[in-house]
């Protein structure tokens, strides 16, 4: 046999090899069964809102999870909603929760006592209460936030407004680890905002303390009764007190950059030490009192402007000095 007869034989054994491979592999299917129903491609209802809906009052918080409103909520006696388990965030949702109740009566959000791990926040709550010739009086909610028996711990109410209650507006203790951060209050016959930690608030036209906390941070307190303005049992920090009454302006153990104003009290007193303040007062004992006064302005027209033991670069608006150890002032 030739070389070209071989090349020839060994060309057409490949392409018959070829073909016979490509036939088998054409014909070789799989199975034509389908493997089962499509699996689901969209996520349901509880995996995009993992919350449980409020649409009604009152209403009462059972079991720990994440709530929010889906509407406005009004009751005409009584709690709109009463948390009654630990571990519990409640969004209001940029809703209003109101009250008809005349006079005054019940709680807005209610915390049960010695709860922990709570949230509240995004919304409103509001009441028809009026403050008017030095009486508090009208429908809506007693209270707006807070709780009964024993103090709450690590509660965090963050973004809600609240006006027209007959006592507190928001209280949930300064005992324990408590913030309330970012809220309003106008017209409060009692304290306005109280907790351990207070920042970025504002409270105003209140009967009691207008704002009390242990810190207190970028915040604005007005009482038109005989509490105090603004109150810090540690630190108050770019803030501001007023009181139409015999309380304080401003009161706290350490004040910075802190504005304080009274009536017939002392307009700021720091405890320990004042750092960049201004006190005024109408007829009260000083425009400002501090044991350490440093580069702070005191106004008392007619009587004393600062009282220290020690004060540094200190000055009299109006009224005259009170001072044991001077330094850098005329």
């Amino acid at each position: 046999m030739t070389t070209k007869s071989v090349v020839s034989l060994t060309a057409a054994s490949v392409l018959l090899l070829t073909a016979a491979l490509f036939s088998t592999r054409a014909w070789a299917q799989g199975s034509l069964t389908p493997p089962g129903a499509p699996a689901p491609t969209m996520k349901t209802l509880e995996q995009m809102e993992p919350r449980v809906p409020i649409s009604t009052a009152p209403f009462t918080i059972s079991q720990s999870g994440s709530y929010y409103l889906t509407t406005n909520l009004t009751v005409a006696a009584g709690n709109a909603i009463t948390i009654a388990a630990d571990g519990v965030t409640l969004d209001l949702n940029g809703f209003t929760i109101s009250s008809t109740a005349n006079p005054a009566a019940g709680y807005a959000v209610l915390i049960n006592s010695g709860l922990r791990n709570i949230a509240i926040q995004n919304g409103v709550i509001q009441g028809a209460v009026t403050y008017s010739g030095g009486v508090f009086s009208g429908s809506g909610f007693g209270y707006g936030i807070s709780y009964s028996g024993t103090a709450p711990q690590n509660v965090r109410v963050s973004g809600v407004s609240v006006s027209g209650c007959q006592y507190d507006a928001i209280s949930i203790g300064t005992g324990e680890s408590t913030l309330v951060e970012n809220c309003v209050v106008r017209t409060a016959g009692g304290y306005g905002i109280m907790a351990t930690t207070i920042r970025g608030c504002v409270a105003r036209e209140c009967g009691g303390t207008a704002i009390n906390g242990n810190q207190v941070s970028d915040s604005r307190g007005e009482t038109v009764g005989s509490g105090y303005g603004l109150y810090a049992s540690r630190a108050a920090q770019n803030c501001y007190g007023y009181s139409g009454g015999s309380g304080y302006g401003l009161s706290a153990s350490t004040a910075q950059n802190c504005y304080g104003v009274s009536s017939s009290g002392t307009g700021l007193y720091a405890y320990r030490t004042a750092i960049g303040c201004y006190g005024y007062s109408t007829s009260g004992t000083a425009g400002l009192y501090a044991q350490n006064a440093n580069t702070c302005v005191g106004y008392r027209s007619s009587g004393t402007a600062i009282q220290a033991t020690i004060a540094n670069g200190c000055w009299a608006a109006a009224g005259t000095n009170s001072i044991t150890y001077k330094y850098n002032m005329p």
